[in-house]
């Protein structure tokens, strides 16, 4: 019996084998089947699933406000906010400020400093103590 076809094409007869190799393979594989059996076998009921459903999508809407927050306060925390010509909206992203708050400022302006929101009776101490470093007043 001759053979004329490389060494490669004949594995039958290569001598050179990895065991090395097929116990960690046989190990994932085995482990594989394990996960993928241990996810299939227990079945849920369908409320079950509306439950986990819903649990998970109140902690992604409270993740997702937390990020807006987060966000909204990082773009605003090193900019001064000027009293006399801020929107309503800017307003608002100070710490604390409510609409009726931010409503208060606008119709009160114009303020020749930025403690006059108190004295004006637009904003609280209180409040105003929250946004001291975060607001001025323009001429």
């Amino acid at each position: 019996m001759t053979f004329n076809q490389p060494a490669h094409w004949r594995p039958h007869l290569n001598p050179v084998t990895k065991p090395e190799l097929s116990l960690p393979l046989s190990i994932a594989l085995a482990s594989l089947l394990f996960v993928s059996n241990a996810c299939t076998t227990q079945k849920q009921s369908p409320d079950e699933i509306r439950q986990k459903t819903a649990e998970a999508t109140a902690e992604l809407k409270q993740n997702t406000k937390a990020v807006v927050e987060g966000v909204k306060e990082g773009l605003h925390s090193g900019s001064v906010v000027d009293l006399n010509k801020a929107r309503k909206d800017d307003l608002m992203a100070l710490p604390g400020m409510t609409s009726a708050g931010a409503d208060r400022v606008i119709a009160g302006r114009p303020y020749s400093n930025a403690h006059e929101v108190v004295s004006r009776k637009a904003l609280s101490e209180e409040e105003y103590q929250r946004i001291r470093d975060k607001v001025t007043a323009s001429q």
